[in-house]
Order: structure tokens, then C-alpha cells, then sequence
């Protein structure tokens, strides 16, 4: 496999898992912040952006051997791991099943997986019904809209759509992606690296009560939650997170 990934910074390794559909171009918000504290790797997941694009599907726990594939091609044996959605579900394999190549674990807006999953907020669910019946643009413009909070800002919405106009992922990848969450059922062993889960209380694509959820089944883990935020809230409230995310690791 070729996976395409960037490196930015000194200092303790934090390694990025992106979610589905999003290349790493979509980290853009707080690489910056967190390159000035740690040596920050992020790449693109099978099947997006320059990494390759085998047939699928894919499921979480193989994805999970891309982002060790990461660590390995860059010399680290052991890094502090962040997975926002898809990427979540991907760090969580990690983290359970390769303990030793994890320092500490941030899980973002994801799920536990299985039959434990807060199923989709119905505002998604009836998006993704409607949206073959729209014009690409504007299903596109809709999507974006719902990843981000009621109030986010006009700016926000056109910034996030042109990067996803200019981006567009590869229609089988997508596919390959989706069935890579659509499968995940949790992990086999338990994880035990410290992990924050963090959440946006605005989240309408993975009900914020999945965060709840998931640290019921992680000992210790904490629970931060980002007040009028939704799923993209690294790019609504990039400082925050970035001061979330170093308090933790620190």
C-alpha cells in the first residue's frame, strides 16, 4: 500500500486519522497549533486524496494497518493517536489492537460501534434520503452545512465547500470507506491507553451520546464535550480543541 502522509513539528509523536470522505488536507485547522507542541503526523486514508485506492470495502481494523504503516515508514515506534469519526473507529483498533504503539488516545465524534451505536440523528438520515434528488452542488452544500453547527458562519460553510469542491473524493473509495463504519462492531480487546473522547454538543452525523457510550467501555476515559459545536468542530473551534487535546496529552 501507498499512504500518503505529511509530518510537521518536534517534540512527543501525535499521529491523525481522518474520518470518511475527508483527505488531510482537512486537518488544516490545528496542525498548525499542535506542530508548535508535538511532531505531528497525518495522512490520507486508503481509497482518498494520493494514498491508493484498492477495491473495497474496507473495514476499520484493516485501515488500522495503514495508519501503523504510517508509524513504521516514519521511524516511530510508539505515538499519542487521534481519530475523529471513521478515524475514531480506526484509532480505536489501534489502540486495542497493537496497545504498545499507543501513548495516549483521542477519540472525536465517534461511536462505539455494534449494536451499542446512538443510531444517526434523523436530520442525516433524511439527507442522505434526499440528497439523490438534488442537484450535486447543492447536496454537497447541504452536507457541509450539517456537519457544522446551527450558527456556523457563512465564511465557514463556502471555505469548507470550495476545499470539498477542490477535493473530491473518489465515488468507490467513498464507498469503501462507508463500508469500513457501516461493519465496525467494536473492538475484541479491551483498550487501555488514558483516552479523552470529545464531542461537539451540536453533532447531527454521530449522535453526541455515542461519547457516553463509548467511555462506559473504556476504564478511566474522559469526556469533553465543545458547547455549540458539531461534528467538523475542529474547524468551528480550532483553539479549543487544540487546548483540549495539550491539556490531555501533557
Amino acid at each position: 500500500m501507498r499512504i500518503a502522509w505529511e509530518e510537521r513539528g518536534r517534540g512527543a509523536p501525535l499521529l491523525l486519522i481522518q474520518g470518511l470522505g475527508y483527505g488531510r488536507w482537512s486537518w488544516a485547522p490545528i496542525v498548525p497549533a499542535l506542530a508548535e507542541r508535538y511532531r505531528v503526523l497525518w495522512f490520507d486514508n486508503r481509497g482518498i486524496g494520493d494514498s491508493d485506492k484498492p477495491d473495497g470495502p474496507y473495514t476499520a481494523k484493516l485501515m488500522a494497518g495503514d495508519a501503523l504503516q504510517v508509524l513504521d515508514e516514519a521511524g516511530i515506534e510508539r505515538a499519542h493517536v487521534l481519530g475523529a469519526s471513521l478515524g475514531g473507529m480506526i484509532a480505536q483498533e489501534v489502540a486495542a489492537g497493537t496497545p504498545e504503539r499507543v501513548d495516549k488516545l483521542v477519540l472525536c465524534c465517534t461511536t462505539p460501534g455494534g449494536a451499542a451505536t446512538v443510531p444517526m440523528p434523523d436530520v442525516t438520515v433524511r439527507l442522505f434520503a434526499e440528497a439523490p434528488t438534488l442537484a450535486p452542488e447543492v447536496a454537497l452544500r447541504r452536507f457541509v452545512e450539517n456537519a457544522l453547527a446551527a450558527d456556523a458562519s457563512g465564511e465557514l460553510i463556502q471555505e469548507l465547500y470550495d476545499r470539498r469542491v477542490a477535493n473530491p473524493p473518489d465515488p468507490a473509495g467513498w464507498q469503501a470507506q462507508a463500508a469500513a463504519g457501516l461493519t465496525f462492531a467494536g473492538v475484541d480487546d479491551a483498550i487501555t491507553a488514558p483516552t479523552l473522547i470529545v464531542t461537539g454538543t451540536e453533532d447531527n452525523v454521530v449522535d453526541p451520546h455515542n461519547s457516553d457510550v463509548l467511555a462506559e467501555r473504556i476504564a478511566g476515559a474522559e469526556v469533553q464535550r465543545i458547547d455549540n459545536a458539531g461534528h467538523l468542530f475542529f474547524w468551528e473551534q480550532p483553539d479549543a480543541v487544540v487546548r483540549i487535546i495539550s491539556e490531555f496529552l501533557q
